[in-house]
């Protein structure tokens, strides 16, 4: 466990700035926000070198709040012997990260609330089936370092770790393997056991509150074509008054509460996570989200919650969506806010009905007619990006307002694929199989026409078969009518 030695002694010793207030000890009263008196020895020892070795780094950390309360390098980065990760630096002990663990012995609520969210769990992607395409289908095991001398994808490396976070391997000599460092992925797994990773959000040295309430922050991992949060934003209204009236946004306010420091725009972390005049700020992402809409088929947060064990468990979603509607009230009124989450939950359902539970069903009836390795089969490719990537984007742009990822780069791509891509290869599959003389495949090929029919007989589909309703028909009939009459003139 890390200590901080000189630190310690000085708590010990003299008086400590808690909170603003000047107290003397036991520890047991340490809190939040701490000051030292004075920079310690063992700091000023760091930063005569540092600043001419990293001078960019130490004009960073000069920037800093840290730097104001006289929390220097060996506060930080401080360790104890029996640290796994410890190695000797001169006369001192230090370790080169620095984990959620050691934040929290200033940071504990913010520790806290952020451990136990998705955030903090982001690196257990590393068994899931989105790395199996990077370290498999994408890449090789051509990577090799000291601490996987069996190699590594450098796919995965450079590219999931990097967000997600990646195990990261203490060497002998106390050096840390270059596979997994350097590394801020959000999930992190740090060797002292804690998993997370503050820089992501608040980058070393400054450890800027602005800076991680800036969407650019977000983006380096909420973008691309499965999660584009990023790109989302910069379309709906509320990043255009964002960039547009970024000189009024007041980003680096310590309070920071919406609709007093700040009315012009919101940010993501205005929306997910900063203070409102009814609720403090949380670093648990998720207690604002009431729908997870990163499954094949949209689940409730405590859903998710509960699988992987976290206190969230307990919240459910409509308590979530009332902490949500409570930021969106600062700018706008209750029928504007209910009838957004009208669209919104409309749009969720209709993806999770008419796509991703009859499509997911279709996959599981064909996948005895499968070859068994995952991603050897254009359906499975096919099957992935429908929910991965399109179903995503459908639903993400619905949550934040972007109507052109719900719509074109979402449930366009997702119907496209669907009925040009998806449904051919089923049917396809099952015809080439309907007379094996594998008795298992033919039925498995008889229960999978079966399934084929039951979804393109359900009301959602008829059109595909040419055997829309009558009444539904002459309807939309007259809805071409009326269009034309209007327009045409």
């Amino acid at each position: 466990m890390r200590t901080f030695q000189h630190f310690l002694h000085l708590i010990l010793q003299k008086k400590v700035i808690v909170a603003g207030v000047i107290i003397f000890t036991p520890l047991t009263v340490m809190a939040q926000a701490i000051g030292l008196p004075e920079l310690s020895e063992a700091s000023e020892e760091c930063i005569e070198c540092h600043k001419s070795e990293g001078r960019a780094l130490y004009q960073q950390w000069g920037e800093s709040k840290h730097y104001r309360a006289n929390i220097g390098c060996f506060e930080c980065h401080g360790a104890d012997k029996t640290d796994v990760d410890a190695f000797q630096h001169y006369d001192f002990t230090i370790a080169t990260i620095v984990s959620p663990k050691d934040c929290g012995k200033c940071h504990s609520r913010e520790v806290h609330e952020f451990i136990n969210s998705h955030h903090a769990k982001a690196g257990r992607i590393l068994g899931s089936l989105d790395n199996i395409l990077a370290e498999v289908v994408e890449g090789n095991r051509n990577f090799v370092s000291p601490g996987f001398p069996d190699g590594n994808a450098a796919s995965a490396v450079s590219g999931c770790w990097q967000c997600h976070g990646s195990q990261v391997k203490v060497l002998a000599d106390g050096k840390l393997d270059p596979a997994t460092w350097p590394n801020t992925g959000i999930g992190r797994l740090n060797p002292d056991g804690s998993e997370g990773s503050c820089a992501a959000c608040h980058t070393r040295h400054a450890f800027s509150a602005g800076q991680a309430r800036h969407p650019d922050t977000c983006g380096k991992c909420h973008m691309g074509p499965d999660h584009p949060q990023k790109e989302i934003y910069e379309e709906s209204k509320h990043g255009i008054a964002f960039f547009a009236n970024i000189d009024k946004m007041n980003l680096h306010n310590n309070k920071w509460v919406v609709g007093e420091d700040y009315w012009a725009a919101p940010t993501c972390a205005t929306c997910h996570m900063s203070a409102t005049k009814d609720q403090a700020v949380t670093h648990d992402v998720g207690l604002r989200i009431s729908w997870n809409n990163r499954p094949v088929v949209s689940i409730r947060p405590e859903v998710a919650d509960a699988k992987m064990g976290l206190p969230g468990k307990d919240i459910p979603w409509q308590v979530r969506r009332d902490n949500m509607k409570n930021v969106c009230h600062n700018c706008h009124n209750k029928t504007w806010v209910d009838n957004f989450y009208v669209q919104y939950d409309e749009l969720i359902e209709l993806y999770n009905d008419k796509f991703a539970k009859p499509g997911a069903a279709l996959y599981a009836a064909a996948k005895p007619l499968l070859k068994p390795a995952k991603f050897s089969n254009k359906l499975d490719f096919v099957w992935f990006e429908i929910w991965h990537h399109e179903g995503r984007r459908a639903r993400h742009g619905a949550s934040m307002m972007g109507p052109d990822y719900t719509h074109w780069h979402g449930t366009y791509e997702i119907a496209k694929h669907f009925y040009t891509d998806y449904i051919p290869e089923l049917e396809e599959l099952a015809e080439d199989n309907l007379h094996s003389e594998d008795p298992a495949r033919k039925k498995a090929a008889v229960a999978l026409q079966k399934k084929l029919r039951q979804v393109l007989d359900s009301t959602d589909h008829l059109w595909y078969t040419n055997r829309m309703d009558d009444k539904e028909r002459a309807r939309r009939e007259k809805a071409a009518k009326e269009f034309r009459a209007r327009y045409e003139k």
